[in-house]
This record gives C-alpha cells, structure tokens and sequence, in this order.
C-alpha cells in the first residue's frame, strides 16, 4: 500500500512538473509572438525622425549670412571681375574726395559737361563725317521708382521697428551691444569724415567674409573665446549694477 502511494505521489508530481513547463512554454511562445508583432509593427510604422533643432549662425555658410544673391557673390569675391571693379570704383571715388580734396558739386558739373560735349559731338560732328547711331535716352521709368520706394519704405519701417523692439528693455544684452557699438561708431567720426568711414566698411565688408570663409574654423574658435569673455563681462555688469535697478515688475507691484 505504501508502495502505490509511493507511486501516486510520484506521478502527482511528475504531471505537476509537466502541466508548469507547458504553461511556461506557451508564456514564452506568446511572448516572443508579442514581441514580433511589436517589431513587425515597428517595421510597418516606424518612428518619425526627430526635428534638429536650431542651428546657430556659426554653423551656416556664410554665402547664406549674407544674404545670399549677387551681394554675397560680390562680397566673397565669386565673380572676381565684378567684386574687383566695384571695389576699384569706390576706392578711386574716396581717393578723389579725400586725397585731391575733390568737392561733391565739382564732380557733378564736370560730369554733365562731359556729358553734354560727347551728346553735342555725337550729334552734330560726328554725323557729318560717320553714319552714327543715335545717342541713347536715359529715362526712369515709373515702375522702377515706385519699386525703388517701397523697398527704402519697408527697410526705413523696419529699422524703426527694431529700434523700438531694442529701446523697449525685453533683450539686455542687444541694448547694450547697440549702445556699445553706436559708442565705438561715434569715436571713429570723431577719427575721420564720413565718407572716409564708409570706405572703410566698405572694404571691410570685401575681406572680412571672404577671409572667414577661407579660414572659418580658426575664426571660430576665436570668436567662442570672444563670446565666453563678454558673457563674463556681462554677468559680472548684471550681478553689480544692473540686477539693483528696479524692474519694471516690481514697479507694477507696488502701483497694485
């Protein structure tokens, strides 16, 4: 008797042991049949690709920063030809007016009387002698001006607009640099004429870009150092005077 009992309980417990590893099984099998729904879903619907995020000027072209066109071409010297004409034009302007001490009125009179003597000789002198065609009209037509116009319009309503978007306190850090750069833009006409500062924006704007470009990953480490030493500048100036002033917040409050 206790021989069969023996055995019962053996049996009992060998078809225990059966009956756990089926469960295990199937837990498994349905688990690996979930997980390959799931990656034949993942195949089927696959995740958007993140948006990249902002990227800072320092990472676009520089034919992109300024503004790109004929300008930036002409600025970064792509069409030499051009780029060297006009820059050869403006230096020999500024060399009449500030090296020969040409005046602005000189030059317009003696512009309009070479003018009229090559239209005088080109319509009665020449004729006599040469079948010549006849001289060129010079007119402005209306659309032109009127295209001319609006463009100084918007550009004049939006420097206002920026102006007043910088006057009105929200970004501290822009106020200051205009501030600081209409300082520094005070002291060189003090240094020089006007037409001598233009000229050298001028050429500036020729050779600044076209040598950053050349030399864009030395220039921005740099420009990094540049920046990391003005913010420090700036949160020391923050921390001493300008964190004491009175918000325009805590004014409110205290009208509240």
């Amino acid at each position: 008797m206790a021989a069969r009992e023996h055995d019962d309980d053996s049996s009992f417990v060998d078809s225990a042991k059966e009956k756990m590893t089926e469960t295990f099984h199937e837990n498994d099998s349905s688990s690996s049949s979930d997980s390959d729904v799931k990656a034949k879903d993942k195949k089927h619907f696959p995740v958007p690709p993140k948006k990249n995020m902002a990227t800072s000027w320092k990472e676009k072209p520089v034919h992109t920063l300024l503004g790109g066109g004929e300008a930036a071409d002409i600025f970064l010297w792509r069409n030499k030809k051009k780029s060297a004409g006009i820059l050869g034009s403006a230096t020999i302007i500024w060399a009449l007016f500030e090296m020969i001490e040409y005046h602005l009125l000189s030059l317009l009179c003696h512009v309009l009387i070479l003018v009229l003597g090559i239209h005088f000789l080109w319509s009665n002198t020449l004729n006599l002698f040469y079948r010549c065609p006849q001289f060129p009209q010079v007119a402005l037509e209306e659309d032109t001006v009127l295209q001319l116009a609006l463009v100084l319009r918007l550009e004049i309503n939006n420097a206002l607009e920026v102006l007043r978007e910088i006057a009105s306190g929200k970004d501290l850090k822009k106020f200051l640099a205009v501030i600081a750069g209409l300082w520094i833009v005070s002291i060189a006409g003090s240094c020089c004429t006007l037409l001598t500062l233009v000229y050298i924006c001028f050429v500036l704007l020729h050779t600044v870009p076209f040598l950053y470009e050349r030399h864009k990953d030395k220039a921005d480490v740099c420009l990094e150092k540049a920046e990391a030493e003005l913010s420090k500048q700036f949160d020391v100036l923050h921390e001493r005077v300008l964190s004491r002033l009175p918000s325009r917040q805590s004014k409110d409050k205290k009208l509240a």
